[in-house]
């Protein structure tokens, strides 16, 4: 946990915070809210498995202290009974309060909450080269070998057990077919080149699971 907020202190300071307290308030907030009990996917592994592709792939996105701050904001709050991409703009809101709070210059706030939209959609323009690795980095777990995408697929369906299963194959149908709609799932080249097949092949597989 130490390691971990430490990554934390390392980007908030490159992107403008200065004063340790408030850094260090932020980040425990942020992964305390990591730690609620009803997520079962979206927890602090994998905030820490976006991170690690986010550091091995920093040098293709211009400020990639800002995408690191974006991976820590963008499921910060995550109610699996809310509607549309209303997670989403919740948890670009915390990341404009908590960052505002640390004192970071106005554009790089907005630069936050730009990026933490994204993930509603993850639907990137060819030119937006922080925001490509930000998705890139959510979506990493798509391309995972067959068991563990699995384990993944049977945790968002933890995460939304409250949701009947016709009406739960339903929406993840929908989901998935959105993705796999994308006109590139993944825009750096290397990862591109090494996910996309494994990751429509997932999708695929998963998608045929929920059919009637």
């Amino acid at each position: 946990m130490t390691a971990l907020i430490e990554r934390w202190r390392t980007a908030a300071r490159a992107a403008g915070a200065a004063d340790p307290a408030s850094i260090d308030a932020a980040g425990t907030e942020l992964r305390e809210r990591w730690k609620e009990p009803h997520r079962h996917y979206h927890t602090l592994t994998h905030l820490v498995a976006m991170l690690d592709v986010i550091d091995r792939y920093a040098a293709t996105a211009p400020c990639p202290d800002l995408v690191r701050l974006a991976a820590w904001c963008h499921d910060a709050v995550y109610d699996p009974r809310a509607s549309g991409d209303r997670n989403e703009r919740d948890s670009a809101a915390l990341a404009d309060a908590l960052l505002s709070r640390l004192g970071l210059p106005t554009a790089e706030v907005a630069e936050v909450n730009r990026l933490v939209l994204l993930t509603a959609g993850h639907a990137v323009d060819p030119s937006d080269a922080d925001g490509a690795l930000l998705c890139d980095a959510d979506l990493a777990v798509l391309a995972a070998p067959a068991p563990e995408y699995d384990r993944y697929a049977a945790a968002i369906r933890q995460e939304y057990a409250h949701v009947p299963e016709p009406d739960y194959r339903a929406g993840r149908a929908r989901v998935l077919s959105g993705l796999l709609a994308l006109p590139t799932l993944y825009r750096i080249p290397a990862l591109a080149a090494r996910w996309t097949h494994p990751a429509h092949r997932n999708l695929a597989r998963e998608l045929a699971t929920l059919s009637p």
